[in-house]
């Protein structure tokens, strides 16, 4: 890689960095603290020590991640450490300096504050995951709990670490409507992310088995416009060579491929499972052609 092409790298990703950070500060503070929740995380912590004794949440992150980032150096990954620090610490300029003295708050529904505040901060960490660092926190915890527990999924590890801040937040809230909100709010967050991260053009994949898969994929092109593949199989039991049949569909579609299968052979055997996005002709175009 030449130098131009480095920093111009290294500038994209601090513009993100910057992005992101800014996004989740305006969620943080001006949706989830006045709503008194903690959606889980290292911010989830910090907003309950702030909650306890005024000290600054960004100030708070830090420090929480502060080991969590020299652990993750020393055992994990140092590349990705390294990105993280430069991530963490906008992040708590952002908030401590920049969107808490001069941004008001929110103060209405604890509902519309909690699904606001989720969803801006799940845009954030989407900026920033883009961008191949993280948030800290969470993240890196989890990695090292998979590192204890091997054959701990991990976001399995992240829902342990989670529900952990969500419950202690009962705790020092006094009431059950502290975790309930949080819940909302870290649902928010992550759907974000997710619709961010992997698109929200998604669609329905089925696979088909069936003596009549010439039949069924004749119809769902002339029907419905979708292109249709084979894939030679062999049965497990019978031996049987034969052909699978494969389409991906929109959603909404997904009922008329239903009823065309039905249509020709009732006893086929479908396998049907949901696209995280689906791209190409009939769909989104590549993405891969387009410049972030």
């Amino acid at each position: 890689m030449n130098r131009t092409l480095f920093w111009a790298e290294k500038g994209k990703d601090f513009l993100y960095d910057l992005a992101g950070a800014f996004l989740q500060a305006l969620g943080t503070w001006c949706f989830v603290e006045p709503c008194r929740i903690a959606p889980g995380g290292v911010s989830g912590i910090a907003l309950l020590i702030n909650h306890v004794s005024g000290l600054p949440v960004g100030a708070m992150t830090l420090l929480f991640n502060l080991p969590l980032l020299i652990s993750a150096y020393l055992i994990l990954e140092k590349r990705m450490a390294l990105k993280t620090v430069q991530t963490v610490i906008l992040m708590t300029a952002m908030l401590d300096w920049f969107v808490t003295p001069f941004f008001p708050q929110y103060i209405g529904d604890r509902l519309i504050s909690s699904a606001f505040g989720g969803i801006l901060i799940g845009v954030g960490m989407a900026l920033i995951f883009m961008r191949n660092s993280t948030t800290g926190g969470g993240d890196i915890l989890a990695k090292l709990l998979q590192r204890r527990f091997p054959y701990m999924h991990t976001g399995y590890a992240l829902m342990l670490i989670d529900i952990a801040v969500i419950a202690l937040s009962v705790l020092v809230f006094k009431g059950l409507e502290a975790a309930l909100y949080g819940l909302i709010s870290m649902v928010c967050t992550t759907q974000t992310i997710d619709a961010l991260l992997y698109g929200m053009n998604r669609g329905t994949m089925v696979m088909i088995h069936s003596e009549k898969n010439r039949e069924i994929a004749d119809e769902i092109m002339a029907r419905l416009d979708r292109g249709t593949t084979f894939f030679k199989s062999v049965g497990g039991f019978s031996g049987r060579e034969g052909a699978t049949l494969m389409c991906v569909v929109d959603r909404k579609q997904f009922y008329l491929v239903k009823a065309i299968i039905d249509a020709h052979d009732e006893h086929a055997f479908v396998i049907v499972s949901e696209t995280k996005e689906t791209y190409g002709e009939g769909f989104l175009n590549d993405p891969r052609k387009r410049s972030i």
